[in-house]
């Protein structure tokens, strides 16, 4: 049955695409969750001077995604995350792990990472 409201032909978009990188999305953040996210919130919330410094670089990274015309969700999160964990093992440098940060003096991957779990927490893209 067709009318002018309801087309002969059902129209085609395929949102599999679209499933398969918010999926693989949210994986990415899950493991930069476990590298470094988990202990950085807790000890964001322990020490105030870390909070404030994952705030700092989260406006930046937020402020650069929507700069870019995205919106802050996991895919958008994922590949900034990607982006800052690329350049960090370019420069001959070992991926952080929860045992080998000193979090009273995080360097600026550490935090950049930390931040962008942050704001995957707040934007639900777990």
């Amino acid at each position: 049955m067709s009318n002018e409201r309801t087309p002969a032909v059902p129209a085609t978009f395929d949102a599999g695409h679209l499933a398969t990188a918010e999926l693989d999305a949210r994986f990415h953040l899950d493991r930069v969750m476990a590298m470094v996210g988990v202990d950085g919130l807790v000890e964001a919330l322990a020490q105030p001077f870390l909070l404030a410094k994952v705030d700092q670089h989260a406006a930046a990274v937020r402020q650069s995604i929507t700069a870019a015309g995205k919106p802050i969700d996991s895919i958008s999160l994922a590949g900034y995350a990607r982006s800052v964990i690329a350049v960090h093992q370019r420069h001959g440098r070992p991926l952080p792990t929860p045992d080998s940060i000193d979090w009273s003096d995080a360097d600026w991957t550490v935090l950049r990472l930390v931040s962008v779990c942050s704001l995957a927490d707040a934007a639900d893209a777990f």
